[in-house]
């Protein structure tokens, strides 16, 4: 899904001035980073460890793991790939809509892959098709915000101990709600969470997530994993962040009353309808027209970026999504977007 992705701005003659088509919050301060990554700059003139032995044990210790329940990889995107690999042609079933890499990764690897509109209910005693081998599940969900609760999650895995569950909490930075926290996730033999300082520290040039599960599961990753994958900056950012806390944790509760003023403000112009939310990026649905015109409507004619979300399985042309900017930037998306129908 090289095509149709987010922050294409490269696209576009006018300088996008408000970037709302990537969930990466790019209001971040990294002049600590920068300049630590500016004095091991010399570092690039040697190769990285094959495996990024340290910067797991450094991530193992703050998720209390043992090393081998940890696995970093360039970015979650590798990730993806490399559980689809691991997996190879297994019966694979995936929560839409969603991120569509995950059904990329797993048709590259011979899997065969089914598509679920929703979750079994408790009344269906939490089971998946007998057939699926494979689950993935994204968490904050991306394109729609939605969160499925920790209580159910235990009970969906506790009835299909036959199926390995791959949950991508890319976004666990950016929600209140309760989720698997890596420990509790690893307790678990069929259970792999992916997780991303892509998104955490806005760092998404850098590439850099990890994978956390049993290490009996991770063991078997690591057979596939190409050497040398993460980059030597990568790990030298990584441990600096960890290290460091740097940049400071957002303040979340503001940031997501900040989307939820956002969201009224746009079902107020009237027509499209915004989807609920549990994050801080949200659907939005036009009831008229096609989301690729709206987007190159805003970025010819304001220098704001939209992200077209008709490529979604199970989504048409009216959608789009947007991630949650300053104040001043998400007025000025609403006021172009209600400048737009008066065209």
């Amino acid at each position: 899904m090289i095509e149709g992705h987010g922050d294409d701005s490269y696209k576009y003659s006018r300088p996008i001035t408000a970037n709302f088509s990537s969930n990466v919050y790019s209001k971040v301060d990294l002049s600590l980073l920068k300049a630590h990554l500016c004095e091991r700059i010399e570092r690039i003139g040697n190769y990285p460890e094959p495996e990024p032995y340290t910067l797991e044990a450094r991530i193992a210790r703050s998720c209390r793991l043992p090393d081998e329940a940890v696995c970093v990889t360039n970015g979650a995107t590798e990730a993806i790939y490399l559980i689809a690999q691991t997996f190879r042609g297994t019966n694979t079933a995936i929560l839409q809509p969603t991120f569509n890499e995950y059904a990329d990764a797993c048709r590259m690897h011979g899997h065969r892959v089914t598509s679920l509109y929703q979750l079994p209910k408790e009344q269906d005693g939490y089971l998946l098709p007998d057939s699926v081998r494979m689950f993935w599940l994204c968490n904050p969900n991306n394109p729609t915000g939605t969160v499925t609760g920790k209580e159910y999650m235990r009970e969906l895995i506790g009835h299909n101990p036959q199926v390995c569950f791959v949950i991508d909490q890319s976004y666990e930075y950016f929600t209140l709600c309760p989720l698997f926290s890596p420990a509790e996730a690893a307790e678990y033999p069929n259970v792999l969470l992916l997780h991303s300082m892509t998104k955490r520290y806005a760092v998404p040039g850098l590439r850099l997530g990890y994978v956390t599960g049993s290490p009996g599961l991770l063991a078997r990753l690591r057979t596939n994993r190409m050497p040398w994958s993460v980059n030597q900056l990568a790990i030298e950012a990584g441990l600096f962040l960890l290290e460091n806390d740097v940049p400071n944790p957002l303040d979340v509760a503001a940031y997501l009353r900040e989307t939820a003023r956002l969201s009224a403000a746009l079902q107020a112009v009237g027509g499209l309808d915004v989807w609920a939310t549990q994050t801080h990026f949200m659907l939005v649905q036009l009831r008229f027209g096609k989301a690729s015109a709206l987007k190159d409507y805003l970025a010819a004619e304001h220098g704001i970026l939209i992200r077209d979300a008709s490529n979604f399985v199970g989504l048409n042309e009216r959608f789009f999504r947007i991630a949650t900017q300053t104040p001043e930037e998400n007025d000025r998306l609403v006021a172009a977007i209600e400048l737009s129908y008066k065209l």
